[in-house]
Formats: C-alpha cells, structure tokens, sequence
C-alpha cells in the first residue's frame, strides 16, 4: 500500500527561474535525463506501479511516461488530472523570480513562493486551451495560495487516489512543486506555519507506505 510522489524534472522555466504556474511549458535535456534516473531508481527499489496519476500539463506527463518506462510499467492505466497542476501563480506567471525580488523585495517574493494563505495578485482573465474545456469555469481559479492549492488536490486524493491504495495498489503521483507540497503538507500533518520547511526537488521519488486505516507507517525519499 504505497504511493510514490515525484515532481517533474527540470522544466524550461526552472531552468530560465520564471514562475510557470499553468503555462505548459516542456522538460530540458536535464529534466528527461532526471526522469530516467528516478524510473531506474524504483525498478532498484523493487517498487511494483500499479497506476498513475499525472497533471495535465506536458512536463508532467513526460516525466510520468519515462518514469513507467524505466519502471517496466509502461502498461499501467495513467489518468491526467487539472486537480495535480502547479498551483495558479496569477499575474506572477512568466515573471523572473531574480527581477521581481530586485522589485519588490525578497520578504514579499518569498511570502508568494512558500506562504501557505498568501494569494498572488491575481489575473483579470484566463487563456486556456480546450483542456480545461470541460471545467466548470467556477472551478479554475485567477490564481492560488498555497492552501486554495490544497482544497484542489484534496478531492483527486479522497475520491481516487486513497480508493485504489486501499485496493493494496502502488501510485505513481507526478506532479509539480506545489500541488506536491499541499499533499505533503496534508499526509504529513505539517502546521500551516511550517509549510516553508516542505521542499519538492525535481525527479526525486518519495514513497509513502500506508497501513489499511490510510494512516501513513513510513516516508522515504528515494
């Protein structure tokens, strides 16, 4: 009864330090390589995927499809879901970080990076593509805290996720920074003013290991 949370490998944005939020932008050279090692990682480890659960958001699926690759789980169902995508960083999407701390100030830069109730200046109107489509438009936000991140996640965890671990299934989780940290936040019962001590590296696999009552026996990271 596991589940596996791994960030995406290195994006285009890490590597060039702008906030990316929803934008979809692609893996680097490095952030495919990272990928592969984590794959390889969990076939070392013995690590069986059952499924896995992606954001919608390319860096993510790449990530995820080398991993089932590595893994010799290419088979596996994969399900795509807006609940796992980066947290909404609003008006703060495509701005480099350096720029904006020399502009506003490195307090308030952080408060927007690891606050958990800080919501970034928010934007007048989203331009999505057909992905979100579906949606109800109620549902997409202008941009997010940390914790409107949380109330996000929450439901593909409670709904999806916990059903099939309870089935004894191992998950694969890829997600981005922040939608990982909320769930962190979350099955490890972090305080709300502790939340800037969780940090997500790219590609590095963290394994929970789960009793049947869902409450959580071990934590390594690969």
């Amino acid at each position: 009864m596991k589940v596996i949370l791994i960030r995406h490998g290195e994006s285009e944005a890490n590597f060039e330090n702008y906030w990316t939020g929803w934008l979809d932008v692609d893996l680097t050279t490095k952030g495919l390589k990272q990928a592969q090692v984590a794959g390889e990682k969990i076939a070392t480890r013995g690590l069986t995927i059952d499924v896995a659960f992606e954001s919608v958001l390319k860096r993510s699926i790449k990530t995820a499809k080398v991993i089932l690759n590595e893994a010799q789980a290419n088979f596996v169902p994969e399900f795509k879901t807006w609940r796992l995508n980066e947290r909404h960083y609003g008006q703060l999407v495509g701005k480099n970080k350096a720029q904006m701390t020399a502009e506003f100030g490195a307090k308030q830069v952080e408060k927007w990076r690891r606050g958990y109730t800080t919501v970034p200046p928010l934007v007048e109107k989203n331009h999505f593509d057909r992905r979100y489509a579906t949606l109800d438009p109620r549902l997409i936000p202008l941009g997010e805290s940390l914790q409107q991140t949380l109330t996000r996640v929450l439901p593909l965890w409670e709904d999806q996720i916990a059903l099939r671990v309870k089935l004894g299934q191992t998950v694969l989780v890829c997600g981005h920074g922040n939608s990982l940290r909320a769930l962190i936040k979350y099955l490890d019962q972090v305080a709300d003013d502790a939340v800037n001590t969780i940090d997500v590296p790219n590609a590095t696999p963290v394994v929970y290991t789960f009793d049947a009552a869902l409450q959580v026996v071990a934590k390594e990271v690969l």
